[in-house]
């Protein structure tokens, strides 16, 4: 790919980044989308935008920008909680990691790339992008000391701000425990896998087990129903009949009497609608006492000890588990039954792989567009089309990026279905499985079937052996940065704006007030999707890291996404998204973890590339902060992830 093709990239996604915000700075002052853009703030403050005719409320301004950016961080934990803190730390950590590795690398690595080897030189326009990576680098160059030192410095800070982060969250966590008002959760314990007797009911079972072995802080219990159908009928009874009349409430009037209506076809009457006795009702219900559920405890100390402790020598019987907060109860699967969670996590799993592996193909055919040189042997019908330089420039500069991430919007709602399918009881352990499943699917398909594609379309033949495989791998990881810059700019940048003008929320808003009709939902304010956001995020610093030192130039425009990924979600969280319910910063571990990974993937790849450069001094420097960085991850897990599983008893004892 050339200069010029990058440049056209950077310059569509640009203006349309220009647009979207001046777009969202005029509109978020309008009335008739103060819903969209300002649900939490309404929702919690009950602040409405005032109606009147303002001539500012159409000029696009920066203000909100301004706002976004002073807000502290204690004003960011009390509205959004401590999982939003926590993904901003991890935009933060982004933010100082790679501006060092920007001006390292731009400034130490990139003129020995360009003027690696004794060439004539064009145009920067011109230039191949290829010119600015290792791939430029000339065989045993003896400046490739060069990349070992900066390597060094990159890795030896990024562990020293991950140690600085993983303690700040982990001390928040434990501020947000003792700061937290009374929570019902921090008492509750939910029971699964309750044995059933014959002679008595699921309740005084409950009762019995924990009255004999929790005697001194066992308090009383509620079993959870499953009703069924019926109990959905009669709730939507009970609503149909306290909206037809507006003076009434959504109970029942217990004098109202049977309402006959004439047949249309016989002219008979027939008692269309009869309200039943409450006794009646109560009979018809199935209350299907399922094996679940929440035993309330006299102290947190001792909720602890229930849901740690191993009930009985059947590890499969009496399961017990802190209970999610109120709101994060995640019903529908809460009356699973225990013995069946393990088939669906296998099925989940397989399900996974499957996709996983689908997904290779629409891939593999993103890289086919990128190779430019390749697409014209292949389809020779195109030929004319392709040889008009801006139709070139499109395509392999900004068409791939562009299929890809369409193509990448159906793994969020896949992975959902996915994670909700496995039995999780409550919306955040939900979200969290979600999140690893997204992340996990964006690092085998965006980064490794990327490099791969690329290498299998670019260089091999049915000739090549085991070991050219081998060999061609290391080379088209640094030539494969190219299609990654085009990505950074359509799916960091342009996503960024896309989330900014909340599209799908205006089109929503749209239909329902001017197309349909209806009165809008006030008490309907979306969550913010860390299971889409985060692998985002972390994607881009795996990227990051991986190219940093081999294709510097993709520093600038990561750089700039995680600039404006600060203000943006920032102001999201303030403005947009409710907390209903906060995991209390667990998914900090999981961040942890990838950047770790990263920074082990990237000594591997720069020791492959310095292998193939024949510089076995600077492919032996890269062994040692291997081992290095996962001491120093096994040293992170003793030290604060045990925070991340349970909480401290002397900190629960204090409180109790």
């Amino acid at each position: 790919m050339k200069i010029s093709a990058l440049m056209t990239s950077a310059g569509i996604n640009i203006g349309i980044c220009v647009l979207l915000w001046s777009l969202y700075s005029v509109l978020r002052k309008q009335p008739a989308f103060v819903r969209v853009y300002f649900g939490r703030r309404i929702a919690e403050e009950n602040r409405l935008l005032r109606e009147a005719f303002i001539l500012e409320r159409f000029v696009p301004s920066t203000g909100w920008i301004v706002k976004a950016l002073q807000c502290t961080e204690e004003e960011l934990l009390a509205a959004a909680g401590l999982d939003a803190v926590a993904f901003n730390r991890m935009l933060v950590f982004s933010i100082r990691i790679f501006s060092l590795a920007a001006i390292l690398c731009l400034f130490g690595i990139l003129p020995v790339h360009y003027f690696g080897r004794k060439m004539h030189r064009l145009e920067i326009s011109s230039e191949q992008l290829h010119m600015f990576t290792v791939g430029n680098v000339e065989v045993q160059s003896r400046w490739l000391w060069v990349h070992s030192i900066v390597l060094y410095i990159i890795s030896g800070v990024a562990c020293f701000l991950l140690y600085v982060e993983y303690g700040h969250i982990a001390r928040l966590r434990l501020l947000h425990l003792k700061r937290a008002t009374l929570n019902p959760g921090q008492f509750t314990v939910l029971v699964r896998g309750i044995p059933k007797t014959a002679n008595e009911s699921c309740s005084s079972d409950v009762d019995d087990f924990f009255t004999k072995y929790h005697a001194s802080s066992y308090l009383f219990h509620q079993v959870v129903y499953k009703a069924g159908k019926v109990q959905k009928i009669m709730t939507g009874a009970k609503k149909a009949c306290g909206m037809s009349d507006p003076s009434t409430d959504t109970t029942l009037d217990q004098r109202c009497k049977a309402v006959t209506y004439p047949c249309c076809l016989c002219g008979a009457s027939s008692d269309s609608f009869q309200l039943l006795p409450t006794d009646e009702v109560a009979k018809n219900i199935d209350k299907k006492e399922c094996a679940a559920a929440f035993v309330f405890f006299k102290t947190r100390y001792g909720a602890l000890v229930a849901s740690e402790a191993l009930q009985t020598s059947n590890p499969t019987k009496w399961v017990t588990d802190l209970a999610p907060e109120p709101d994060d109860v995640y019903w529908s699967n809460i009356w699973l039954p225990y013995k069946q969670l393990w088939i669906r996590r296998i099925a989940t799993v397989l399900g996974s792989l499957v996709f996983l592996v689908l997904f290779v193909v629409p891939v593999a055919f993103i890289q086919g567009l990128s190779q430019l040189d390749q697409l014209q042997k292949k389809l020779p019908f195109l030929d004319g089309l392709l040889k008009k330089p801006y139709m070139s420039q499109i395509i392999t500069g900004y068409l791939p990026s562009v299929i890809l991430l369409l193509f990448l919007y159906t793994v969020s709602p896949i992975m959902i279905l996915f994670s909700t399918m496995e039995g999780p009881t409550s919306h955040s352990e939900r979200k969290k499985s979600a999140c690893s499943k997204v992340l996990h699917f964006y690092i085998w398909n965006v980064f490794f079937v990327s490099l791969a594609s690329g290498a299998v379309i670019n260089q091999l033949n049915p000739s090549s052996s085991t070991k050219d495989i081998a060999v061609r791998l290391a080379h088209v990881i640094p030539e494969q940065t190219t299609f990654f810059i085009t990505y950074v700019l359509t799916s960091g940048w342009a996503s960024l704006s896309s989330e900014l003008m909340q599209l799908f929320g205006l089109i929503y808003n749209f239909i329902i007030k001017y197309v349909l009709r209806m009165k809008e939902d006030i008490a309907f304010v979306p969550t913010f999707p860390y299971h889409t956001e985060i692998p985002k995020v972390m994607l881009f610093g795996l990227l990051g890291f991986s190219c940093s030192v081999l294709a510097p130039l993709i520093l600038p425009f990561l750089l700039v996404y995680f600039f404006l990924g600060y203000v943006v979600y920032r102001n999201q969280l303030l403005n947009v998204y409710r907390m209903r319910y906060d995991s209390g910063g667990l998914y900090w571990p999981i961040v942890h973890n990838t950047v770790i990974f990263s920074l082990v993937l990237t000594q591997v790849i720069c020791f492959g590339v310095f292998g193939l450069k024949e510089s076995p001094v600077a492919a032996g420097f890269t062994i040692p902060p291997i081992f290095f960085i996962l001491s120093f991850h096994q040293y992170c897990r003793t030290r604060f992830l045990p925070l991340f599983k349970t909480f401290p008893s002397q900190d629960l004892i204090d409180l109790d």
